[in-house]
C-alpha cells in the first residue's frame, strides 16, 4: 500500500470516530489527538481500527510514535512495507 492509500485509510478511520473532521484542515505536523479532539478511548479505537484495516500490529509502547499524521503515515508505511 502506498503512502496516499495509507493516508486515505487513516483519514477514513479518523472520520468514523470524529465525523465532524475536515481532512483538509488537518496539519500533518500537529498532534492528531488535539486536532481531532480525541479522548483516550477514541484514540484507542482509532489505533484498533488501523490494526484491523491494515493488519499492522501497533503495540502500546509505540503509541507515542503515531502522534502526528506524518508520524502515523511513516509508522504505518514502515510496518506495512509501503
Amino acid at each position: 500500500m502506498n503512502r496516499e492509500q495509507l493516508r486515505a485509510v487513516v483519514l477514513e478511520e479518523l472520520a468514523r470516530i470524529a465525523p465532524e473532521l475536515e481532512p483538509a484542515a488537518l496539519r500533518a505536523d500537529r498532534p492528531l489527538r488535539a486536532q481531532v479532539d480525541l479522548d483516550s478511548m477514541d484514540w484507542l479505537n482509532f489505533l484498533i481500527a488501523l490494526h484491523e484495516r491494515l493488519g499492522v500490529e501497533i503495540p502500546e509502547a509505540d503509541y507515542a510514535k503515531l502522534g502526528t499524521l506524518e508520524q502515523t503515515l511513516d509508522y504505518l508505511a514502515a510496518k506495512s512495507g509501503g
